[in-house]
């Protein structure tokens, strides 16, 4: 199955701070794209992987599951901490409970987390029925391209599959248990106006982590993909000076080796 344009996941071996970029439920790494981009140019190693059942057609996403997307960042990650000193994990949306799952397993290999709208919970009351949904209805209306940026877009899917969906919430349900688990530097982003994912998912976070240097900005302008949205810069600078805090010395200056795929 051919992948939709924009949807290539995209590597790129700058110094020895490597960064691993987690893209969000039905989307894409071209959600991240651009934030891939300021991080190459500032020279880091950089690792935007296309998660499985993703950036193709939904029905490629019904086979898949939590575990097969964990286990793709997972190797990345394992990849990244083989050849760098410091490896830092940003994430969007579902990506963001991937980024806390490696955090938890991990431990100090992950330097630090840059959270944006992080999805940690459902918002939906109709959650409660998938268990029995997913067995009746194949998929339900998409939630990609929530974007407050004219002619801004993001290429996910229109339509959401329910077994994937499914399992999702039980990706949430692993996510919330280890929260008290998570001790690194985190920096989260998030939306006030976001209509994907509530502001309660970041207020969840943000009280059972049990991280002490922990920032909180707010996207104003911005709706759920903010990466995408009126905020992108605000997300790319601060993610940087966090990067820098963390990890000071000089991102090595490499002849690249930049590939997709």
């Amino acid at each position: 199955m051919s992948l939709l344009p924009g949807a290539e996941p995209f590597h790129h071996r700058g110094g020895k701070v490597g960064v691993l970029l987690v893209h969000g439920f039905t989307g894409s790494p071209q959600s991240l794209r651009p934030w891939a981009d300021r991080l190459v140019e500032a020279g880091y190693t950089v690792s935007l992987p296309l998660l499985p059942g993703h950036g193709t057609r939904w029905q490629d996403m019904q086979v898949t599951r939590w575990e097969d997307w964990y286990a793709e960042v997972d190797r990345e990650l394992r990849e990244l901490t083989a050849s760098c000193e410091r490896v830092f994990v940003f994430a969007l949306s579902m990506g963001g409970s991937l980024a806390l799952h490696l955090a938890a397993q991990h431990g100090s290999a992950v330097s630090g987390l840059v959270l944006v709208n992080p999805s940690v919970r459902s918002d939906n009351p109709a959650s409660v029925l998938l268990p029995v949904l997913r067995h009746l209805v194949p998929s339900m209306p998409g939630v990609a391209n929530d974007i407050a940026l004219e002619g801004s877009t993001e290429v996910g899917y229109d339509r959401t599959p329910l077994h994937a969906a499914w399992s999702l919430t039980r990706l949430w349900r692993t996510v919330q248990a280890e929260l008290p688990e998570i001790t690194q530097p985190v920096l989260l982003l998030h939306s006030p106006q976001d209509h994907v994912v509530s502001p309660a998912n970041s207020e969840l976070v943000l009280a059972r982590i049990s991280s002490t240097d922990v920032t909180e900005l707010l996207c104003e302008r911005s709706y759920h993909v903010a990466t995408l949205d009126h905020d992108a810069e605000l997300i790319f600078g601060a993610s940087l000076e966090f990067i820098r805090r963390l990890a000071p010395a000089p991102a090595e200056d490499v002849s690249a080796e930049n590939h997709q795929g």
